[in-house]
C-alpha cells in the first residue's frame, strides 16, 4: 500500500516538473517593490480601466528561452522581424530557480524564483526581492 501511495505522490508532482521554459513568453505584468507595496484608490483602479481599454499597443516585451541554454531578451514592434534593446544571455534552470548568466563570463547576473510554470503561464519573482514579480504568456 506504501508503494502505491509514494507512486500517486510521484506522478501528481509529474506535471509541473514537466514544463520547460523554452521557448518565446511575452510579459504581460511586472511589478516592482514599490508598485506592489502602493495601494490603488477606487477612482484610480477605474481610470487605468477605462485608459487601458482604449489604448492598443503594439509593443511587446519578449524573452526568449532556447533548447541550447541560451536566450535574449527584447522589445519589439508588431510586424518587426527584429527587437530592439536586444540583451543576450545564457540560462540554467536548478531546481525552482532560474539563473540568467552572461554570455562571455558566466557570470550570474540575475535570479529569479518560479513561482509557476505551465504550458501557457510564467510567474517569476527576484530571488532577492520577494516583490518584485514579472508575469508573462507563452506567445509561441
Amino acid at each position: 500500500m506504501k508503494k502505491a501511495m509514494v507512486w500517486v505522490g510521484v506522478m501528481a508532482a509529474w506535471p509541473a516538473m514537466a514544463q520547460s521554459v523554452v521557448g518565446t513568453w511575452q510579459q504581460t505584468d511586472r511589478k516592482t517593490c514599490f508598485q506592489s507595496q502602493m495601494k490603488e484608490s477606487d477612482t484610480e483602479k477605474e481610470l487605468e480601466s477605462i485608459m487601458g481599454s482604449n489604448s492598443q499597443s503594439t509593443v511587446a516585451k519578449l524573452i526568449v528561452f532556447k533548447k541550447d541554454g541560451s536566450g535574449q531578451e527584447g522589445i519589439f514592434l508588431a510586424g518587426k522581424k527584429k527587437g530592439s534593446d536586444l540583451n543576450g544571455f545564457q540560462y540554467k534552470v536548478i531546481g525552482q530557480e532560474l539563473q540568467l548568466t552572461d554570455k562571455k563570463s558566466g557570470m550570474i547576473t540575475q535570479r529569479f524564483i518560479i513561482d509557476e510554470l505551465t504550458e501557457n503561464a510564467l510567474k517569476i519573482h527576484d530571488a532577492v526581492k520577494d516583490c518584485e514579480t514579472r508575469t508573462f504568456v507563452r506567445a509561441k
